[in-house]
């Protein structure tokens, strides 16, 4: 019997995000090309009567916390009577773009399904994703996947890139229900038909090298506005050596698509000598899926 589990939790970059228009429901509909890179939440589960979380990170200890809310969503849904002590290990900026808490809601999904001996499969799953937020379905498959819908309608895709990329995470304060507030502050002019995205799963599927012209973030023009100092950081990436910089999600994280890694290792050398957080992150290599 499995007594210790470890499990990764992967940040994700948006290549493309489209908003198609608002929802009945008040949402709004999304075309996405979701890509799981290898800057990792790490976690460890032990069996336990009780659930219970552990962070160094104390402001990560509150009661909604995703890890939490995805114990209690499986052991709901599955009749479990077990527990488990879970530790986190916090890598993933919090409120950047990246898509953290949801994918460490994820792997709590996965990993105590394994543990407790749940059986459940990934399309069982995926409901009690949906609860934790519109990018957790994505991270059950990982790799390289479109979205559609809120986000939570996956289809897995070929990967998308071999190469570096460099990851740059501005020094501004995290604001509260930032998408939320991102997503009314778009207009008419921001909404797209999916064509961005359409043209980049076709290259994908083809097997072609991706070129920076077909990344696309309806979030962009917003967001230069809505964190102070944004551009600034976009402007300094640039004059690192990044031939495009594109906003991460919702943001306030950047990334650019480097030529080679020389070239990442020296735009990442040149934030990091402006005492910037500056990552180069490749694709994340799936782990085997926990049944």
């Amino acid at each position: 019997m499995i007594s210790l589990l470890r499990a990764r939790g992967p940040a994700k970059l948006n290549l493309t995000l489209e908003v198609l228009g608002r929802r009945t429901d008040g949402y709004h509909e999304v075309r996405t090309v979701l890509q799981a890179i290898d800057l990792c939440d790490t976690l460890l589960f032990q069996a336990d009567e009780h659930i219970s979380l552990f962070c160094q990170r104390t402001p990560l200890l509150t009661g909604d916390n995703t890890i939490l809310t995805a114990a209690r969503l499986l052991r709901e849904r599955s009749a479990s009577p077990a527990g488990a002590v879970i530790e986190l290990e916090k890598h993933i900026p919090v409120a950047a773009g990246l898509g953290g808490g949801s994918s460490d809601g994820a792997a709590t999904l996965r990993a105590l399904n394994g543990l407790w001996k749940t059986g459940l499969d990934r399309q069982t799953l995926q409901p009690l994703a949906e609860m934790l937020g519109s990018d957790a379905p994505f991270f059950l498959y990982g790799g390289t996947a479109l979205g559609e819908g809120k986000g939570e309608r996956i289809t897995q895709l070929p990967s998308a890139i071999s190469g570096p990329i460099v990851l740059l995470v501005p020094p501004l304060t995290g604001r509260p229900e930032k998408t939320g507030q991102l997503y009314a502050l778009l207009n008419t002019a921001d909404f797209t038909g999916g064509q961005f995205t359409q043209r980049l799963t076709e290259v994908l599927r083809k097997g072609q090298p991706i070129a920076p012209s077909l990344l696309y973030n309806a979030f962009e023009r917003v967001a230069l506005g809505f964190f102070p100092g944004l551009q600034e950081y976009r402007q300094r990436f640039l004059e690192s050596g990044a031939s495009q910089v594109h906003l991460a999600g919702s943001g306030p994280a950047l990334f650019t698509l480097a030529g080679d890694e020389t070239q990442a290792a020296r735009i990442c050398q040149t934030l990091r000598r402006q005492r910037l957080t500056a990552y180069v992150v490749r694709p994340f290599v799936e782990e085997k899926d926990i049944h």
